[in-house]
């Protein structure tokens, strides 16, 4: 494919419409801080995250297009731009910053404060938008036609369909409607139980079962059949592979781990469950961290002509003298990444010496323009960020050791490093795919760049509150709130600064990647799956079909009208599920969780419940159902 350099946007380069005004900003911020919020949660759970371009932008049009009755499409997209800042800032964070908060329950370090939390996160996100500034020319306009930068293109095509604006809006807050009453359904008031599994005999020791919660089939909605097949096919492999095989064949094994318990006993007092969360674990994250070191090393052909193409890249940003060729001006561009690196290098929480500050700036710069350029090509959600943070953590472990810096001190470094390149990483890629939808629509990316930086502010002021919320309320690390790649982390950093790992079980797990990626799939999906229990799998695997068969329907324009749809219900049942998550958070917090608990009041058998939790999880399928296919069969009636 040819580069397009004489591209015409939507909006004339010489027609000013509305762009940052004060309702795109307050919109923005508000959606900034929910999605952000929510998908913050959504991680934790699920060990994805999922973009929130695209539900920002309809929200903004249903607002703006319908109820303020504004004609302004550049006003929308600015709202989605600030909007969208809040969920990859979350994921960037949750990535990372979960650890400390792991290590605090061992009792290795304190819990980290909020403004502690608070100044990673800006200090990343600040330093991703300004790192994407010169990083535009070269990607977006001069690459276009090149780089397809998929949401970018998807997000422009939905605002550019405006005068549907009002019904997609619609469906949006309608899956958040349904998600927030089934989500309060099953987790507020307890009335079913929000997992059905089924645990084998001695015989044959394996679990299956699915959970029933909308936004863990909305990722698999969204995601698509392949990315839920491969989850679950590592769910598969390691309820029903691994965990049988050690029971049967190792069940008078015992270990530290288990607290000197065999096997057998683990699985005798807790099931399957017991067995992957003393063991499997521990290979899922081989496997996790495997797949994303081969993402990376894939990657360096790609990564070595977009960190040169950066560098020229400086030369050329800001001067533009067409509305739609201006940046924020060089000068203020370096000033301010100089700013913020010696705000790396004097915030207490970081602990590293001005070389090191430098250090890791330049380690940030490199990966902005990594993440920059694989977004373009392969899309946010497939976007590596987790295995660079885990490159950078391997490195700036390695030289803390070497240092001497090997306690509390040094594992906390080691962490606010890795999230401050993790954050970078995800923001620079979200930047760059606003810039791509601005691109296509004629918006200002000055104005856009300065729209980001709103984004990350009132993210990174809400991300510390929000950690800390789903921690006090369920604690990270557990059933609830896995938080797979936190803990992945945390385990690298004690593994070389203490050697304390079981490396046995986790070299299993990389061998395993290792396979996968000879037989020729994608190896983080899978890993994934065999870290996170099967039920959540089964679930996400659930939306992965229902987005199968709407894909194998032949009437081509009904079929996308559909698929487009589902993808804003289940965008909307995301960000419901994840606000009443924080919501049943806060009354957890406060014990009022537990006077609205009425499982313990309806005496029910076992059955009945799980009765009870497959028609739920019916119902939440039907809902899906209606605002797709149900919705336009009756149009097409008609």
């Amino acid at each position: 494919m040819e580069k397009q350099t004489n591209f015409k946007p939507y909006i004339p380069a010489d027609k000013v419409t509305p762009e940052l005004t004060v309702t795109s900003i307050i919109m923005g911020v508000l959606l900034s801080v929910i999605f952000g919020a929510a998908n913050a949660y959504l991680g934790l759970r699920v060990g994805m995250t999922v973009s929130a371009s695209i539900p920002a932008a309809v929200i903004a049009m249903g607002v703006i297009r319908v109820i303020m009755r504004k004609n302004s499409i550049l006003e929308s997209n600015m709202v989605q731009t600030i909007g969208s800042a809040g969920e990859s800032l979350a994921a960037g964070a949750i990535f990372t910053l979960p650890a400390l908060f792991l290590w605090a329950k061992d009792g290795v370090m304190e819990k980290p404060g909020i403004v502690e939390i608070t100044i990673i996160a800006l200090l990343g996100g600040l330093l991703g938008v300004f790192f994407m500034i010169p990083l535009r020319n070269a990607l977006i306009v001069k690459e276009h036609g090149v780089l397809p930068y998929p949401e970018g293109q998807a997000c422009a095509e939905v605002m550019l369909a405006g005068e549907e604006g009002g019904s997609k809006a619609s469906t949006v807050f309608a899956g958040m409607g349904f998600a927030a009453f089934f989500k309060f359904l099953i987790d507020g008031l307890k009335i079913v139980p929000g997992e059905v599994s089924v645990q084998g005999p001695r015989l044959y020791p394996g679990c299956v079962g699915t959970q029933i919660y909308p936004a863990v089939m909305s990722v698999g909605y969204i995601c698509g059949p392949k990315i839920s097949s491969y989850m679950f096919a590592g769910g598969l492999l390691s309820w029903v592979v691994l965990i049988p095989l050690m029971v049967l064949f190792a069940g008078d094994y015992t270990s530290a781990l288990a607290s000197g318990k065999t096997v057998s006993e683990l699985f005798a007092a807790g099931g399957a469950g017991d067995v992957w969360g003393t063991y499997i674990r521990y290979i899922g994250a081989g496997a996790l961290a495997a797949g994303g070191i081969i993402s990376l090393i894939k990657s360096l052909p790609l990564i070595a002509r977009t960190f040169v193409g950066a560098l020229k890249g400086f030369s050329a940003a800001g001067k533009g003298t067409l509305r739609t060729e201006q940046d924020i001006n060089v000068k203020i561009v370096l000033l301010a990444i100089l700013v913020l690196t010696l705000a790396v290098w004097l915030v207490p929480a970081i602990p590293v010496s001005l070389v090191g500050a430098f250090i890791v700036v330049i380690f940030g710069f490199f990966f902005a323009t990594v993440s920059s350029r694989m977004v373009g090509l392969v899309g946010s959600s497939n976007n590596p960020v987790s295995g660079m943070a885990i490159a950078t953590l391997l490195i700036a472990t390695l030289i803390l050791k070497v240092t001497g810096d090997t306690g509390a001190h040094g594992m906390q470094a080691a962490i606010a490093i890795g999230s401050i390149i993790c954050i970078v990483a995800a923001i620079a890629g979200d930047t760059s795919q606003d810039l791509k939808t601005g691109f296509l629509l004629g918006a200002t990316p000055k104005k856009q760049q300065i729209g980001e930086v709103f984004g990350v502010v009132a993210a990174a002021f809400a991300i510390g509150a929000t950690l800390y919320l789903l921690d006090s309320a369920w604690g990270f690390g557990s059933k609830e709130l896995a938080a797979p790649q936190a803990t992945l982390m945390k385990m690298v950093i004690e593994g070389i600064m203490g050697g304390n790992l079981p490396w046995g079980l986790i070299l299993v797990g990389v061998f395993i990647a290792v396979i996968v990626e000879i037989l020729g799939l994608p190896v983080l999906p899978v890993a994934i799956g065999i870290y996170l229990p099967v039920q959540l799998n089964a679930c996400i695997m659930v939306g992965g079909l229902i987005r199968l068969a709407f894909d194998k329907m032949k009437d081509s324009d009904r079929k996308k009208g559909i698929i487009n749809d589902g993808i804003l219900f289940s965008s909307g049942m995301i960000a419901g599920e994840g606000v009443v998550g924080l919501l049943l958070a806060i009354l957890a917090v406060f014990g009022i969780g537990d006077m609205i608990d009425l499982s313990g009041k309806l005496n029910l058998p076992g059955w009945a419940f799980n009765i009870g939790s497959l028609l739920v999880f019916g119902l939440i399928i039907l809902s899906l159902l209606a605002f797709t296919v149900f919705k336009k069969q009756k149009k097409f009636d008609k």
